[in-house]
C-alpha cells in the first residue's frame, strides 16, 4: 500500500498546470457537444436521446421489461391497445373544407414570397383524394377519362395541365379536365370560376346519363358514384368562388342546395363552408340553426363548430364584459355560458387562441388538416379571425378566458373533461402537413428531459472549472493535487484500518472492542 501511495504522489507531482487546463477544456468541450446534440434531438423528436437509448438497450439488459410486459388478455394490455387505436383514429388527416385554389392562391403566394406553402405530403394526400373521387374502374371505356386517370397521378403540375388539354381534345365535355385546369392553371378566381362553370355544364350532362344506367351493372353504379362526386365537387368550388368574389348569398344558396340534394356526403363538411358564409352575412340565427344540427356528439367535432358556438355565446356579453367588474360582482348566467363555451373550444383545440389573438402569425392553410392540431387551428383562424374582430369585446373575453383555463388546470387536455384525451400524435402529423418555415405549435408543452438539464449543468460546471484553471493554473493545480492526496491518504488509512481489523480476529471480544475504539480515536484526531 505504501508503494502504491508513493507512485501516485510522484505521478501527481509530475503533472503541470497545462495538463489541468487541457483536461478541463476537453471535458467542457465534450459535455457541450453532448448538450447541443441532446437539445437538437429533443426539438426534432421530442425525447431525450440518452433516455431513449437507456430505455431501449440498457433496460432490457437489466431485466426492466419483465415486470412491464402484460399478458395479451389482461385488462392493462387491452386498455393500452384501445388507447393506441384511439390515437391512430383521432390523428386521421381530413380534407380541409376551406382549402384554397392552387393556381389562383397558393401559386401566387409562391410567386410573391418564393416559399412553397404546401408540403409534398399534403399534395400527395390531395392526389390520392383526386384518384378516389374522380376515377373509377370504367375509365377505360372513355379515352378522355383514361388520360385523366394518368393526369391525377402525375407529380409535375405542367404535366398534369398538359394531360388535361389532351383529354379535352379527345372529349370536349370532360368535366374532370376542366376541374384540373380551374384548380391549377387559372391564376385568378375569375378564371377559375369560368372553368368551373364549363365543368358544371359537362358534369351535369354526364351525371344525368349515369343516372339512367345506374341499375344495369355494378360498374355503372360505380360510375354514378364517381360522377356524383365530380358534380358535388364542382358545385362546391363554384360556391367558394362566389364567396371569394363577394357574392355571399349566392354561395349560401349553392351550399344549402348541395346539402339538401346530397345529404349522405357529410364527410365533405360542407356545413363548415356554410357557417363561414353565414357569419360573413352576420346571420347569427341561421348560424345557430346550423350548429343545432351538426354540433352533435355522434359526429366528429371540429374547431369550426366549437369556436363558432363559443363566438355566438360570447357575442351576447362581450361588449359589456370587464374582468375587473366580473371579479367584483361575479359572472352572470350568460357570461358563465360564454366562458364554458370557450373552455370547451379550447379543450378541443388549444392552438386556435394564439392565432385569433395574433400572438402567432398566420400562414396559408394546408389542403389537409388534423383535427385538434395546429393545422386545423391555422385553417380556422385564417377565415374566422375577421368574424371575431367584428364582434366588440369578443377577443378580449377570449383572452381572459383561455388563459384562465390553463391556470386552473395545468394540463386539461390530458384529462379530457369534455372530449376524449388530447392525442399525442398531433405534432408529428402537423409537421408533415405544414411548411418548414412555420413554427409548429405544440401542446401540451413538453418538459425538458432530465438529461438535458444534467448535460447543461455538466457543461456549465466544466466550462467554469476550465476558465478558472486557465486563469489561475497554479492555484487550481495545487487544489487538485491537495484533493487527490487527501483522497489517497484516506484510502490508505482506511486500508490499514481494515488490515488491522483482520489481525484483531485473533483477539478476544473485549480486546477487539478496545482496539477498535483506540483506532477510531486516532483517526478522529488526524
Amino acid at each position: 500500500m505504501a508503494d502504491g501511495d508513493g507512485l501516485v504522489t510522484v505521478f501527481l507531482n509530475s503533472l503541470t498546470p497545462k495538463f489541468y487546463v487541457a483536461l478541463t477544456g476537453t471535458s467542457s468541450l465534450i459535455s457541450g457537444l453532448i448538450f447541443i446534440f441532446e437539445w437538437w434531438y429533443f426539438h426534432k423528436h421530442g425525447t431525450s436521446f440518452i433516455e431513449q437509448v437507456s430505455v431501449s438497450h440498457l433496460r432490457p439488459l437489466m431485466g426492466g421489461t419483465e415486470g412491464s410486459i402484460s399478458e395479451p388478455g389482461s385488462p392493462s394490455s387491452s386498455r393500452e391497445s384501445e388507447t393506441s387505436r384511439q390515437n391512430l383514429s383521432e390523428c386521421k388527416v381530413w380534407r380541409n373544407p376551406l382549402n384554397l385554389f392552387r393556381g389562383a392562391e397558393y401559386r401566387r403566394y409562391t410567386w410573391v414570397t418564393g416559399k412553397e406553402p404546401l408540403t409534398y405530403y399534403d399534395m400527395n394526400l390531395s392526389a390520392q383524394d383526386h384518384q378516389t373521387f374522380f376515377t373509377c374502374d370504367t375509365d377505360f371505356l372513355r379515352p378522355s377519362d383514361t388520360v385523366m386517370q394518368k393526369a391525377w397521378r402525375e407529380r409535375n403540375p405542367p404535366a398534369r395541365i398538359k394531360a388535361a388539354y389532351q383529354a379535352l381534345e379527345l372529349n370536349n365535355d370532360c368535366a374532370t379536365a376542366y376541374v384540373l385546369l380551374a384548380e391549377e392553371e387559372a391564376t385568378t378566381i375569375v378564371d377559375a370560376e369560368r372553368l368551373f362553370k364549363q365543368a358544371l355544364k359537362a358534369g351535369e350532362t354526364i351525371y344525368r346519363r349515369s343516372q339512367q344506367c345506374q341499375h344495369q351493372s355494378p360498374q355503372h353504379e360505380a360510375q354514378l358514384r364517381r360522377d356524383t362526386n365530380v358534380l358535388v365537387y364542382i358545385k362546391r368550388r363554384l360556391a367558394m368562388c362566389a364567396r371569394k368574389l363577394g357574392r355571399i348569398r349566392e354561395a349560401v344558396k349553392i351550399m344549402r342546395d348541395l346539402m339538401k340534394e346530397f345529404p349522405p356526403l357529410t364527410m365533405l363538411n360542407i356545413h363548415e363552408n356554410l357557417l363561414e358564409s353565414l357569419l360573413e352575412l352576420q346571420a347569427y340565427a341561421d348560424v345557430q340553426a346550423v350548429l343545432a344540427k351538426y354540433d352533435d356528439i355522434s359526429l366528429p367535432k371540429s374547431a369550426a363548430i366549437c369556436y363558432t358556438a363559443a363566438l355566438l355565446k360570447t357575442r351576447t356579453v362581450s361588449d359589456k364584459f370587464s374582468p375587473e367588474t366580473a371579479s367584483r360582482r361575479g359572472l352572470s348566467t350568460a357570461e358563465i355560458n360564454a366562458v364554458e363555451a370557450i373552455h370547451r373550444a379550447v379543450e378541443f383545440n388549444p392552438h386556435v387562441p394564439k392565432y385569433l389573438l395574433e400572438m402567432k402569425s398566420l400562414i396559408l392553410p394546408p389542403e389537409h388538416i388534423l383535427k385538434r392540431g395546429d393545422s386545423e387551428a391555422i385553417a380556422y383562424a385564417f377565415f374566422h379571425l375577421q368574424h371575431w374582430k367584428r364582434i366588440e369585446g369578443a377577443l378580449n373575453l377570449l383572452q381572459c378566458t383561455w388563459e384562465g383555463t390553463f391556470r386552473m388546470i395545468p394540463y386539461p387536455l390530458e384529462k379530457g373533461h369534455l372530449f376524449y384525451p388530447y392525442p399525442s400524435c398531433t405534432e408529428t402529423a402537423d409537421r408533415e402537413l405544414l411548411p418548414p418555415f412555420h413554427h409548429v405549435s405544440v401542446y401540451p408543452k413538453k418538459e425538458l428531459p432530465f438529461f438535458i438539464h444534467f448535460t447543461a449543468g455538466l457543461c456549465s460546471s466544466t466550462a467554469m472549472i476550465a476558465l478558472l484553471t486557465h486563469q489561475f493554473p497554479e492555484i487550481m493545480g495545487v487544489f487538485a493535487k491537495a484533493n487527490t492526496m487527501e483522497k489517497v491518504g484516506w484510502e490508505s488509512r482506511a486500508g490499514s484500518t481494515i488490515h488491522d481489523l483482520d489481525d484483531t480476529k485473533k483477539l478476544s471480544l473485549s480486546e477487539r472492542a478496545c482496539f477498535i475504539g483506540k483506532r477510531a480515536l486516532h483517526v478522529t484526531n488526524i
